[in-house]
């Protein structure tokens, strides 16, 4: 989920970037809006819960840490000439490394984060989810029942992101297992 996180802001960099460039500055605020609350709020801090949480795995807990503070500073970044006075302040109290963010350079496109098949699986995971929620949500389960979720595929490779993914996919499915 990092790698999908860093290779979406990377997506996201790139092309408010060139809709500035081309004035199109209604369309730039609206892709960092929907990047904020779709992307970054609904789903990856709640993917990354179980991580920060966990007392076992230090290293998974700071690489998360690291993630979410990245991506929140460059998402300020896309955000500052719209919100000036309000990501100059959470800027300043998230961060010591820069000074200012009026004086910080703008974020760019790099190649080493894009990471295409990191995006597919947990594009295909959020898929399911959303399925189990709104298979919940037509029976009126409530979110304190929770429920075993099979995951049944003749191809490897979606089995393979349903295991390697089956922390964050119980929680955010409200499954007792996966």
């Amino acid at each position: 989920v990092d790698k999908w996180i860093l290779s979406k802001l990377n997506t996201l960099v790139k092309d408010v970037t060139d809709n500035m460039d081309h004035f199109e500055l209604g369309i730039a605020v609206q892709k960092v809006y929907d990047f904020i609350w779709d992307e970054f709020c609904d789903w990856y801090i709640e993917m990354v819960k179980p991580r920060l949480y966990a007392t076992d795995d230090a290293d998974s807990q700071n690489a998360a840490l690291w993630t979410l503070k990245t991506v929140l500073i460059d998402a300020l970044k896309l955000l500052h000439p719209y919100m000036p006075f309000i990501t100059e302040e959470i800027f300043c109290t998230l961060q010591s490394e820069e000074e200012s963010i009026m004086i910080s350079s703008w974020p760019v496109y790099k190649e080493e984060w894009n990471f295409a098949s990191e995006e597919n699986a947990v594009e295909t995971i959020k898929e399911a989810v959303r399925g189990i929620r709104n298979v919940r949500t037509s029976m009126n389960v409530p979110p304190s029942k929770k429920a075993k979720v099979y995951v049944v595929s003749e191809d490897e490779s979606l089995l393979g992101i349903f295991e390697h993914s089956k922390v964050f996919f119980a929680t955010l499915g409200y499954a007792s297992e996966v």
